[in-house]
């Protein structure tokens, strides 16, 4: 399964195109939140499942702030990432992971892309597609096979 992930697009869905066009042939789109209204543009470009959380822009009392998908036989936390005070480092999020058995998490808010494995976890962070603070916009693509795990970030320009 291949899976797209989007981070803090805030409203900027002239952008979307050049998104679509990294995730050509994923089967899972994710949003991780600011801004949850994006959605609808990204719904009409993308007729597959799409799964997204609420950031700390977004203010929806029908969508979750965090929630558990189980994926291939792996599951994955996805949350926006604001409540585990992820601009300060990963150490709230990975406890999170930890309590939950996640293998997986999925999370931004920082609009910096990363991915790190660590003691059993992928932490993967999108960035963002147009407003990227370490000046690389960018999406991730994540390839699930069962128990393999293979992510990377994509530059949009």
């Amino acid at each position: 399964m291949l899976i797209g992930v989007i981070s803090d697009t805030h409203r900027h869905t002239w952008i979307l195109d050049r998104v679509m066009e990294k995730f050509v042939d994923i089967d899972l789109l994710v949003h991780l939140g600011d801004n949850i209204q994006d959605i609808k543009d990204i719904s009409e470009l993308y007729k597959g499942k799409i799964v997204n959380v609420k950031g700390n822009c977004d203010y929806s009392n029908t969508v979750p702030l965090e929630i558990i998908e189980e994926i291939e036989g792996n599951k994955f936390f996805i949350t926006h990432g604001h409540n585990y005070d992820v601009k300060n480092g990963l150490s709230r999020l990975k406890y999170k992971a930890m309590e939950l058995d996640a293998k997986v998490v999925l999370f931004g808010h920082t609009h910096i892309s990363q991915i790190i494995y660590e003691e059993g976890i992928w932490f993967i962070n999108p960035g963002s597609p147009v407003l990227a603070r370490d000046g690389f916009n960018s999406v991730a693509l994540i390839q699930v096979d069962k128990d393999k795990i293979n992510a990377s970030i994509k530059a949009i320009r």
